[in-house]
């Protein structure tokens, strides 16, 4: 790589640290930063272009908003919102518990199965952990389960919102990858489904284990009974059905089916009773709240792209490591350990953003797909959440429990090396990500 790029690369990023460590707000660093590409690298490097500042930020913060796929953002978060205040926990933790009685770790199994449901709805790993959570944790802990198993599942099973669709981290990379959004939805299926075994079975596996630190089973329920309890379950299934199906079978895109979502979960509220003036308002400004946060880190992300665009700086960084012959196996364990590390500092959408710009033109010139690589990352954004210092998740179940954060991640341990094995299946076994979307569009 030329030296003026390695310069130029290095010297924004420490203008872009140099921010975040002021407190800058990451949409505004991201800004700032590519500013400086834009005006002061041209100064500093004979060999880059000065460009008009004004239509640059313009025409990068436009394209990136212009979005009818973006759309379905604030459509899916708003459907999250709503779902989170209703009594959805309850539900899920009595008509599940009936179902999972018999299995090695019994109602440990409601954390995991729960989180995989409400996850079809939700898209967001922390409305997941802390939905779940607020009922089975308390029901666990009286039932006299294993404390650190009970928080770890659920720590663990909370990132399950960021991988089965719908996903809010889904649909920030395929708009920055310029990725089909359905085709990223179906490929998050085999791999979360995936997951959910992972964590189940180690479960059921250390349950085996440590039989005395289970309690025994309660009486048997008779099926007619289970199917009872069940029930209050049903139509959330069928919104779940509703949403997804309609993607996956063509009939709606994404946008259009996050809309009906949005109007099925508004329909369940006031079934249920929930849906009032304050809920709603409650769940409409959390969204706004969340999608306008998304949508300006997009937007400064956007604005340096160009501007690292404009300098070169990616296409000479992809073409330095391909002439080094590093193999792929080794820039996907490294590219693993850089996001869990960032996973330790920032967020999940702003990992993304953050570093789609200098990694993809670096995965496409390996080879590797960018539908694979798209849930490669979820998986490992979704390490990041249970990561210390800033793992949402660690905090949502801090909260919880009252415990401290890191023994919240010591108990979680165990589901993240579940998860570097999820990573390592999906890299070594590429079609566990990429055959149910070739199949769907094969014709």
């Amino acid at each position: 790589m030329e030296i003026a790029h390695t310069e130029a690369g290095l010297m924004l990023l420490a203008t872009l640290f140099f921010f975040l460590g002021l407190g800058v707000w990451i949409g505004f660093s991201l800004m700032l930063t590519g500013l400086v590409g834009i005006v002061v690298l041209p100064a500093l490097f004979p060999a880059f272009n000065a460009f008009p500042v004004e239509k640059v930020l313009g025409t990068a913060i436009w394209q990136a908003m212009a979005s009818w796929t973006l759309a379905a953002l604030p459509l899916f978060i708003w459907m999250g919102e709503i779902l989170f205040r209703t009594k959805l926990s309850e539900d899920m933790f009595r008509g599940l518990a009936p179902w999972v009685e018999r299995l090695p770790g019994r109602l440990m199994h409601v954390n995991v199965i729960g989180c995989g449901i409400f996850a079809a709805v939700s898209g967001s790993s922390a409305a997941t952990a802390a939905t779940v959570g607020k009922m089975s944790l308390p029901a666990l802990l009286e039932r006299g389960y294993h404390k650190p198993l009970a928080i770890g599942s659920l720590a663990g099973s909370g990132t399950l919102g960021l991988l089965i669709p719908p996903s809010i981290i889904m649909i920030v990379y395929g708009v920055a990858a310029e990725v089909s959004i359905v085709r990223l939805f179906i490929a998050g299926v085999l791999p979360g489904l995936m997951l959910i075994a992972l964590f189940s079975g180690y479960i059921a596996i250390w349950s085996m284990l440590n039989p005395g630190k289970t309690p025994p089973p309660g009486p048997r329920i008779p099926f007619r009974q289970k199917i009872a309890d069940s029930g209050a379950l049903i139509p959330v299934v069928l919104l779940i059905l509703a949403v997804i199906g309609s993607i996956y079978g063509g009939i709606a895109t994404a946008t259009e089916a996050a809309a009906m979502g949005v109007v099925g979960s508004l329909i369940l509220s006031a079934w249920g009773r929930t849906l009032t003036w304050t809920t709603f308002r409650e769940s409409l400004m959390g969204a706004v709240r969340l999608s306008c946060m998304i949508n300006f880190i997009l937007a400064g992300a956007a604005f340096l792209t160009q501007a690292m665009a404009y300098s070169r700086i990616p296409s000479a960084m992809a073409a330095w490591v391909g002439a080094q012959g590093f193999h792929p196996y080794m820039i996907i364990l490294m590219l693993t350990l850089i996001y869990i590390v960032l996973g330790c500092f920032i967020d999940g959408v702003s990992m993304i953003v953050l570093t789609v710009t200098v990694v993809l033109p670096i995965i496409q010139g390996t080879g590797f797909d960018l539908l694979w690589f798209g849930i490669f990352i979820v998986i490992v954004v979704e390490m990041a959440q249970i990561t210390p210092p800033v793992g949402f998740n660690l905090f949502v179940l801090q909260g919880l429990t009252g415990e401290n954060i890191f023994t919240v991640a010591k108990n979680t341990l165990p589901f993240f090396l579940l998860m570097c094995t999820a990573v390592a299946l999906v890299t070594v076994f590429p079609g566990i990500a990429t055959w149910l979307p070739s199949t769907m569009f094969a014709n």
